[in-house]
């Protein structure tokens, strides 16, 4: 019995699609090797010293786990890296400190990233130890028109609000705090936080961008300067990795976290591997999914995209002026290209894929601590698959779980931050 056309075609069509897709990332692995050379030669030319990348095995460098590196980093298989194709001279020797040198002194900023005055300025401030944080203060209420309970005086509550993946502050304060009521305005301090490596914070090249350095730089540049003792968390996506690492550094403080889109993977057979497999496939299709992949997987190409967009941001930023007729772009594109190649390549690495191995420790501690914990995700969205909030309420039973429906990565805010603003007043 012979199968039916219609199965053979189908079959035809798969068995193509893969093919494709196989092809084109060979392609992209040999364009990966090329340009590991190209810049190579390039920062010797512009900067005295090539740039240390992660072309070479982990067991061959000194000092990773002291410095809490993805596994991802090195096992991003490469076939023609594999076979000694391309050959090149060893390119980390001497760089147990990253960055270019120059006459004994690190190079901050990279020929290759843009030195506009927006994307250097926290060079300029006088303190490249601090992140750049939005501080909404609470609102001060004039008693001679105001009831009895509005003049009483009541402690002040803190939220801390970290937002995801080429973001920034914006992603707050554009969207849910003009929404915040006034009752919720009076009482409450607001920070939103540009993390380390976007935005308006320090990009530095001498950072590995880690769980442990994100976690710091919130410290210096929040909880110790404002010496607070208790606080509420709200993450995005990346963001909520960081929520939940700082929350279980200081589990005795936090009175709820809020989670929006977590990307929790579980950490048996590599936590790290299982995040880059289900973040970045290597995949054609969706067009997103294509750029995530090309972005995580290949080094050094994802270099050239951040040289030809994120340097030249100015000159994309006009091009879209002129073809939208709008004299203010909107927040997310400006945010798209707020961050170096470094830090963004690092922190999806080191944080995102790299932090599914810890967040298994961190939410037994919550859980054994009882923290209030509360998740909001999109059932559509195709950045973080809902699975992981599947799995999260697996290993925190007690955690509040609320699946928007028709909501994506995205729109599980936009568009609904009235409600998310009283979701949030409801928590806390």
């Amino acid at each position: 019995m012979t199968t039916p056309p219609v199965f053979s075609a189908k079959w035809l069509i798969k068995s193509s699609g893969k093919l494709i897709t196989v092809i084109v990332f060979l392609i992209l692995d040999f364009l990966d090797n090329f340009f590991c050379i190209v810049f190579r030669i390039l920062d010797e030319c512009f900067e005295g010293k090539a740039s240390p990348c992660y072309c070479e095995k982990k067991g061959e460098q000194v000092g990773d786990d002291e410095l809490q590196l993805s596994e991802t980093l090195y096992g991003r298989k490469n076939v023609f890296r594999e076979m000694g194709f391309l050959g090149f001279a060893r390119i980390w020797e001497n760089s147990k400190k990253r960055g270019g040198v120059v006459g004994g002194e690190v190079v901050v900023n990279r020929w290759s990233d843009c030195g506009c005055e927006s994307c250097v300025s926290w060079m300029k401030n006088g303190d490249h130890q601090k992140l750049h944080v939005v501080v909404r203060e609470p609102s001060k209420v004039l008693c001679l028109t105001a009831t009895i309970d509005d003049c009483m005086v009541k402690p002040t509550e803190n939220v801390i609000f970290l937002h995801g993946f080429l973001c920034s502050s914006s992603f707050w304060t554009e969207t849910v705090f003009p929404y915040i009521s006034e009752p919720k305005n009076r009482n409450y301090r607001l920070f939103a936080v540009d993390l380390l490596g976007f935005g308006r914070s320090p990009k530095p090249r001498d950072c590995s961008y880690t769980l442990k350095d994100h976690i710091e730089m919130i410290e210096k540049s929040v909880i110790y300067p404002f010496a607070l003792d208790s606080f509420h968390l709200v993450g995005h996506s990346m963001g909520c990795i960081i929520a939940l690492a700082l929350a279980a550094k200081h589990s005795n403080s936090v009175k709820s976290i809020t989670l929006v889109a977590p990307p929790f993977f579980p950490t048996k057979d590599g936590g790290s591997s299982i995040a880059l497999n289900k973040l970045a496939e290597k995949s054609l299709w969706p067009p997103l999914l294509f750029g995530s992949s090309v972005m995580t997987w290949y080094e050094h190409l994802g270099r050239c995209v951040c040289f030809l967009i994120c340097r030249n941001h100015r000159t994309w930023e006009k091009m879209l002026k002129l073809i939208t007729g709008k004299r203010d772009l909107h927040f997310t594109a400006m945010d798209l290209t707020r961050h170096t190649h470094h830090s963004g390549w690092h922190t999806m690495h080191n944080v995102i894929c790299g932090g599914a191995t810890v967040l298994d420790s961190y939410l037994t501690v919550l859980v054994k601590a009882g923290t209030k914990i509360c998740i909001i995700h999109g059932d559509r969205d195709q950045v973080v698959p809902i699975e992981c909030t599947i799995n999260f309420k697996m290993k925190a039973p007690h955690s509040d779980v609320n699946i928007l429906k028709n909501a994506d990565h995205s729109s599980v805010i936009f568009g609904r931050e009235k409600e998310f603003a009283q979701y949030l007043e409801h928590i806390w």
